[in-house]
Order: C-alpha cells, then structure tokens, then sequence
C-alpha cells in the first residue's frame, strides 16, 4: 500500500506506456526499483503518476462489478462451463471462501485513496501543489472512493467506512481488527459520501492543459477518470430523501448538458442519421426499412457502435466513463474469459424474452439491442457480445450517456416530473411534448424547438428518447403514475444497458426505495424458474427477506 514500483506506475492501466510517453513529466522519477514514499510525492507530476497507479489498481474490480451486479440480477446466468463460485451467485448461496464476496479488493482501492489524499494534503500544505492542481487531483480520488464504497454497500450492506490515512506498518488484516473497521448502516455510508461529495472543492473534469488530460492512439484520456457530478446524482438517487431527487436531477442535467449551447448531440441521445447512418442508433439502409438484412450492424455506425467504434467523435457523445484494456499490460481483460474464451456466463432466458418482446416501428418483433447487439447465438447458445466487438479498443464500459439519462428520468419521476421522464425513456421531448420549451423550469426546463421562421434550432430539439433511438414503439403508460413510469425506466434500463454491471443495483435501489421485497425477488425468480433451475422457489423465499439481499461480510 505504500511502495509502488516505477514499473508499476507505468503500467497501471491499459496504454498508460503511451500515456505516459506523450506525458515525459510523469515518468521523472528516480530509477527502476520501489519508491519510497518521501519521494513518490515531490511535485504534480508525481501526483499524477500516483493517480494513473491508482486507475491502474481500480481496474483491478471490473471482474467483480460487472459479475455481482449482473450475475446475481435476472439478465445473466451460468453456462454448463460455470465454476462453483459463479454457480452460488447465480443461486443465492454463496458459500465463505468464494471470492467474489470477498471486501478486500475493495479496502485496498480505497486505502491507496486514502493514502493519496492524505499525501496530497501534505502536498499543498508544503506548496508543491498549487491550490488548483490540489482541488482537481483532491476531488477526483475522493469521488473514486465514493464509488468504491457505494458498491460495498450495495453488496455487503453494513460495511467499514475508513477515510482515514493508514501507516503503512498497519496491515489490512490488523486494521479489520480495530475499532476503526467497526461497520456501519448502508444509510449512514450514504449520508457520509453525499457529504463529503458535496464539500468537494471541484466537480467538473480534469482542466484542458493538465498533463492527465490528452489523447494518445485516439484514446481521449479526459474520459477514464471518473465523473463527480455523475457520482453525486447516484448517491441522491440511492438516498431518495427530503429534496434528494432534485438534487440529482439537477446536477445529472448538467451533465446532459456538457456540450453547452449549439452542441446538439453530446449525451443528448439522438436518432438515426437516415442519410448516412453515421449514428449511434439502431437503424436500417435508407428505402430497406423493410428488409431485417439492411439492418446497419458493423464497428463503426450504428447502435452496436457504440461498443465497438474507436475513440472519435461519436464516440464521445455516448461515453461519460470508460477505462481501456491492452493485451500488453495487467490487468488483463477479464471480459474475455467470462463471456467469450472459457464462456462461463451467459445472457437468461428471461433477458432474452424481454428483448423478444418488443416491436419495432417496422414491426420487426424483437428489440435488435439484443438478439443482433448485446448478444449473439454460438450454436444453440446466446453469448454476450458488447465486450468483444473489437478486439483494439476492448474496454471497461463504466458510465454511458444512457444510464445518465435513465438517471435522470428516475429523478425527475420520483421528484413529480412524470412527462419529463417518459418522454425521454421512450420517443424524446420534442416528439412526445411538442415543438416548444417544456415550462417546468429549473433542471426540468428543456428548449426543443425547431423553426425556419424566425430561424430556432434548440439544444433538445433532435433528442430521440432511448426508445425512439432503438426504433421502438412507445411504452403505453396506461396508469399515469410514479410506480409505473419508475416500472418503465428499469424495463427499459435493461433492455439498454444489459451486462454493463448495472443490474443489481438497479433492482436494489428500486425494492429499498419502495420497502417491497417482491420487486426484487419476482425478477430472480423468474430468471431461475425459466431455466429449469429447482432452487428457483427457494431463492425467491430467501429474498423476500432484507437481510438475504447482502453478501456474507467476511474478512
């Protein structure tokens, strides 16, 4: 936890070499070999490599995200390949010893944030970080942090909150041991984080001109560091109290709006380009609606594209958050081992009828996001296929302009903004409420208008809706109600976002919010029920109580 190895830091994360090359200040350091600490903090560039070292361990999770989000959740099961450990996630059963329940991974990303907080403390108080430099670096590892420990809770429940920085003659197991490691409610961690994430001294991205910020083989490294503003809409969301819809809306809009005035398409979610399918939609050869083979299925247009194209612009108007992996360096891409070379998981049944649901406008009976996207078959098996597209730009999928936006329509419902929400899950603002600016004001006001006479081409006027950019029909709100447009927006966040590691979280956030066990358990239930499993009805049973929702918290 407090040596890092030069070799270390320049292979943090996938083409850090790369990144560090355009970047020569970041690799000033001494000589090959371990760094003490007194001279891993000298100036910002030392600061910055202490960063990349930090991604680099944080990537280090994508395996366990992505498996405990989706696998204990209804769209992902086993195949036949599965070993024990993801045989007992899938059921419900983990037994002590499998390691994906196990916390550690987690505390030791976040005392290597702890450490880099104090030391950048330490760093500003002795003037080798300026004031601007300290606040950007400050707020980006703390907002990593909360990440960290949103996910403990959301898997283990009552976990330790240490924020503290640890000397390095205390080991991880003695610390477990202390009163600091005492847990504490999954509702008081929340509270913690959205206070410490509101008291940050910055929220926005990395500033042009740093030196973390550049482009390198195309890949835009603006984007592997987390989002704040992103990371303090989740916490309202999942805290749901007193004014805290709002609140996320609020801050979530501002992401939706990064692009600023004139800038129509970033995390706007547009349509089809019908001229030139030059588009991250689901669209067909312009005259070929018709034909189910026109559909536009290839790495670098359409709705498959945005998993696969390269870091262009398209690229940019979908993605908030994303890591990159390279076969050179560790950590290797789990991805491929679970979906693809050793298949050991794979898309339920009942993530496939839920896509097989769906209608498109031109009647096609199926929603192409799954069985021509997010999946395909391999003989008489679906295998998962976002992860594998493209074989040089393999990443970690962390936060995409869809998630904000389903975000954001789960905020605004929750805060009475019903049209607001269904319009933008399903045909956009414009199409759904008309050539005008919506007159609910603050983070609900949304200018969509489009005119020749006089000449008005709006921010919002080309949104789409996730539906509509799916070539969907609406869904039917029969009942104009919270609960079944807040039904509408987890249907359709997994109809989008399938084994992107948002699941479980998801239903969980949803069944706390509403006391009601059953939202949750229905859905695994089914999920096992539909593959033949027995234990299907002993798991629902289990999960009808709170307490079964959490993983067994042991050290």
């Amino acid at each position: 936890m407090k040596k890092l190895s030069t070799i270390q830091l320049l292979t943090a994360f996938a083409l850090c070499t790369a990144l560090l090359a355009s970047c020569k200040k970041l690799i000033d350091v001494d000589a090959p070999g371990v760094l003490e600490e007194k001279n891993m903090y000298r100036n910002v560039y030392d600061a910055d490599a202490a960063i990349i070292g930090l991604y680099g361990r944080f990537l280090t999770l994508a395996e366990n995200y992505v498996v405990l989000n989706e696998l204990r959740a209804d769209l992902l099961t086993t195949t036949t390949n599965a070993n024990e450990n993801l045989i007992q996630l899938n059921r419900h059963d983990v037994k002590t010893g499998n390691p994906y329940a196990n916390p550690k991974p987690y505390y030791d990303v976040i005392l290597n944030c702890n450490d880099l907080l104090y030391n950048f403390n330490q760093m500003l108080a002795q003037k080798t970080l300026n004031q601007t430099q300290y606040n950007m670096r400050y707020a980006d590892v703390a907002s990593l942090r909360a990440w960290v420990y949103l996910q403990l809770g959301i898997h283990f429940g009552n976990v330790p909150y240490i924020s503290n920085h640890i000397p390095s003659v205390t080991s991880l197991e003695t610390l477990m041991q202390s009163d600091a490691a005492k847990p504490i409610a999954f509702s008081a961690l929340l509270d913690s984080l959205i206070s410490l994430q509101e008291s940050l001294p910055y929220m926005d991205p990395y500033a042009a001109g740093t030196d973390l910020v550049t482009t390198v083989d195309g890949y835009s490294t603006a984007k592997f560091f987390i989002n704040k503003k992103v990371m303090l809409g989740e916490l309202y969301l999942w805290r749901g109290k007193n004014n805290d819809y709002n609140k996320a809306a609020t801050v979530l809009k501002q992401v939706m709006e990064t692009g600023g005035t004139g800038d129509f398409f970033t995390y706007r979610i547009t349509g089809a380009s019908k001229g030139d399918n030059n588009d991250l939609a689901v669209g067909y050869i312009r005259y070929n609606e018709l034909d189910e083979y026109s559909l536009i299925n290839n790495n670098s247009q359409g709705w498959r594209s945005i998993f696969a194209r390269a870091e262009d612009r398209l690229f940019g108007y979908e993605w908030v958050w994303y890591l990159p992996y390279n076969s050179l360096f560790q950590p290797m891409n789990p991805f491929t081992k679970l979906f693809a070379t050793n298949f050991l998981l794979k898309p339920s049944q009942q993530a496939v009828d839920n896509w097989n649901k769906q209608v498109q406008k031109n009647n096609f009976p199926y929603d192409a996001r799954g069985p021509k996207f997010s999946y395909t078959m391999v003989g008489s098996e679906p295998q998962v296929s976002k992860y594998g597209y493209n074989a040089n730009t393999e990443k970690w999928f962390l936060y995409r302009a869809a998630a904000l936006h389903l975000a954001f329509a789960e905020a605004a419902n929750r805060d009475g903004h019903r049209a607001i929400a269904n319009a933008l899950v399903n045909q956009g603002i414009q199409p759904t409420l008309g050539n005008r600016i919506t007159n609910e004001g603050g983070p609900y006001l949304f200018d969509a208008r489009k005119s020749d006479n006089p000449q008005v081409a709006a921010d919002w006027y080309l949104n789409n809706g996730l539906r509509g950019r799916a070539n969907l029909y609406t869904v039917p709100i029969t009942t104009d109600s919270t609960i079944a447009i807040e039904n509408m927006i987890v249907d359709e966040a997994g109809l989008e976002l399938a084994f992107e590691g948002r699941r479980w979280s998801d239903l969980l956030r949803i069944a706390l919010r509403r006391n009601e066990p059953a939202f949750l358990a229905d859905k695994i239930y089914d999920k096992l029920r539909k593959q033949n499993d027995p234990s299907a009805a002993t798991v629902r049973a289990k999960l009808m109580n709170k307490e079964n929702w959490y993983l067994p918290f042991k050290w």
